[in-house]
């Protein structure tokens, strides 16, 4: 089936972008479920910023029956040292810090206590919208290939038109002649060697056009084993479940 444009009519009318991403990734899960190995395991994240998700909340018990920890004094009579204020900053700024928005697939290495080895990243219109959107997006993707994780790009955001991949390739003095001009929409897989001193960026990039199927990639869970992700198969499947037209 071909690929749809979800941020134009029709379907956009029909369904949106941020209902069909938050489902994708769980579908590409249950494509993954029965071709990984068993030491492995794929799990979905979606994070849409600090006013969409809060992952952990803490919260500090306090007694009112307790008197003030500045007031209270030593069982001799004496006053306990009061607890110093923090020292004022000696600079203060004004400072935006760009929402991360994240719709991915992480995959797991259950023999390595969890230690993640691939990633599958689903770009969003946030992630392609500004220039500190951007940057963060490929600062991101660069620091899990550093790490040895295998990095996964697809996007399919029709109404941004920046290529983060090439993005990521200039970060790393490199280009990819396939991609010259860049497509605005694409998939690709990103990983990293090391065959000797220098390390090697090998990628698998495919540009993805409206109205033709979804490519496969591959994706390396170690330096000698990989496993299949069928995009076309899981992009179906989700389209199917939210009645994409």
């Amino acid at each position: 089936m071909p690929l749809r444009d979800h941020f134009r009519p029709p379907v956009s009318k029909r369904s949106s972008w941020e209902g069909f991403h938050g489902c994708w990734p769980g579908v590409i899960v249950q494509e993954l479920v029965d071709h990984l190995p068993d030491r492995y395991v794929a799990e979905p994240r979606v994070h849409l910023g600090q006013f969409y998700e809060i992952d952990i909340c803490a919260f500090e018990q306090y007694d009112v029956s307790e008197p003030n920890p500045g007031d209270r004094r030593e069982a001799n009579g004496g006053v306990a040292t009061a607890i110093q204020a923090p020292p004022a900053p000696t600079l203060t700024i004004d400072a935006e810090f760009p929402e991360q928005y994240a719709y991915e697939v992480l995959i797991f290495d259950l023999e390595r206590e969890r230690q993640l080895v691939a990633a599958v990243e689903i770009v969003s219109p946030a992630n392609k919208d500004r220039p500190e959107s951007r940057q963060l997006f490929v600062a991101k993707c660069y620091n899990l290939l550093q790490k040895d994780v295998c990095v996964s790009i697809i996007d399919l955001v029709t109404i941004r038109q920046f290529n983060l991949y090439t993005e990521l390739l200039a970060l790393l003095n490199g280009s990819d002649p396939a991609f010259s001009p860049p497509p605005p929409i694409y998939a690709v897989t990103c990983r990293k060697r090391q065959p000797g001193r220098r390390s090697k960026l090998d990628t698998w990039s495919r540009p993805l056009a409206i109205g033709e199927p979804l490519p496969s990639l591959p994706i390396w869970l170690s330096e000698t084993q990989t496993v299949t992700l069928d995009l076309e198969a899981s992009y179906e499947e989700t389209c199917r479940v939210l009645r994409v037209p």
